[in-house]
């Protein structure tokens, strides 16, 4: 295989950048220029940064409208309401694999190379959602990789036979046992906490619960999943989602539980909604916590909005944060990148020597330029593949 040589671009920092790839493997990192005639083809990035590739962190491939046709937004007045519309919107929705494959290329052909997969598990659904997306992903397995998460929307100790399911998932290879609002829907936190912490113990498999519970109830959770993950030997396997009550108390209170969190090494993900308050991500980062991001729900029956572009959601997380500085900048791109990576437990993400080459070029300045203003001209390549080829002038 004829080796390729990038040159003329830069890192992150904004430093000088070349290497090459052979055998779809970094190799000869510098910042030395084109190569010397017949050592092989030459790609000029000049006027790109070189990123590792985009990690979302969180997202519901199962649910979304990409791929089908425009479907209004219909106001509920609860979330078991809103549970039951999205029933029914998504029975009368184009096929599952269908629309999860449209957004699967979508969002590689954005520079996102992996993703943490929520899919909708209980007891009537079975594991129908995880089936469809799966079928989706085997048509379009070279363009990303996939993490799957068991996800019991409806409640797992108080949706009767979800339980069940969530094992049926993990004996099935799911990766990920997810969980929601342990006191605030299912009444039994107890309860739902005890499951999930056995079948990761029983499974070697990762914890990511979906927390919504306000204040201080919801801190009293998160102290509860810390105490646990410690006990268990489960750290740095844990994430809790969204988990809202970090912004809605003083920020000395949150940082009291950042401490709990940092210790426990248990991962917060955000992705700075536009209607909620959410965790306050540099104070948080600055004790050591562990934060990522992903675009969470795109274009379905919870908001309109979103296209999966994870350089535009890290925008909206330093802007909704009030992130000025270069270093800042970089702390939300981070939050797409290598701290998704690092969360996913990804092993072969980065720019490292004889790691896969997989990564995105974007036209900016270096990283922080691009977060802020999220240029569309990108260049991306997945393991020594393009996904999105350089132009020729």
């Amino acid at each position: 295989m004829t080796a390729l040589h990038v040159h003329g671009a830069v890192d992150a920092a904004g430093q000088p950048l070349s290497f090459t790839i052979e055998h779809g493997r970094f190799t000869g990192f510098g910042a030395s220029g084109a190569p010397e005639a017949g050592a092989g083809e030459g790609v000029d990035l000049r006027g790109y940064t070189v990123l590792p590739a985009l990690v979302d962190g969180h997202i519901h491939l199962d649910k979304s409208f990409v791929g089908d046709h425009w479907r209004p937004h219909q106001p509920v007045a609860s979330l078991r309401e809103r549970l039951a519309q999205e029933k029914q919107a998504l029975a009368a929705a184009a096929p599952m694999d269908v629309r999860a494959e449209a957004l699967m290329r979508q969002i590689a052909g954005l520079g996102t190379a992996a993703v943490r997969c929520h899919v909708d598990v209980d007891a009537t659904t079975g594991l129908r959602n995880l089936h469809a997306v799966q079928q989706a992903h085997a048509r379009c397995a070279d363009l990303l990789d996939i993490q799957y998460v068991a996800f019991p929307q409806a409640g797992v100790m108080s949706c009767a036979g979800t339980a069940q399911v969530l094992r049926q998932a993990v004996a099935e290879g799911v990766q990920v046992v997810g969980g929601i609002d342990p006191q605030g829907l299912d009444g039994d936190a107890n309860g739902q906490l005890d499951l999930l912490f056995d079948l990761a113990d029983r499974h070697a498999a990762r914890i990511d619960v979906h927390l919504h519970e306000p204040g201080e109830q919801g801190l009293a959770q998160l102290l509860q999943v810390c105490a646990r993950t410690e006990a268990a030997g489960l750290q740095g396997r844990v994430a809790v989602s969204h988990a809202y009550a970090l912004g809605e108390v003083p920020l000395a209170r949150a940082q009291q539980v950042g401490e709990a969190l940092a210790r426990a090494q248990v991962a917060i993900m955000t992705n700075a909604p536009g209607d909620r308050l959410f965790p306050p991500v540099a104070a948080l980062h600055a004790q050591s916590v562990r934060l990522f991001s992903g675009n969470d729900n795109i274009r379905d029956s919870w908001w309109p909005y979103g296209n999966g572009d994870l350089l535009q959601r890290a925008m909206l997380i330093g802007y909704r944060s009030g992130f000025h500085t270069d270093a800042k900048l970089q702390l939300a791109l981070d939050m797409v990148t290598t701290h998704a990576a690092a969360v996913l437990g990804l092993p072969d993400h980065g720019l490292q020597e004889g790691l896969p080459a997989t990564f995105v070029a974007v036209r900016a300045d270096h990283g922080p330029a691009a977060v802020a203003g999220v240029p569309s001209d990108r260049v991306s390549m997945r393991r020594g593949r393009w996904i999105l080829p350089p132009r020729i002038a």
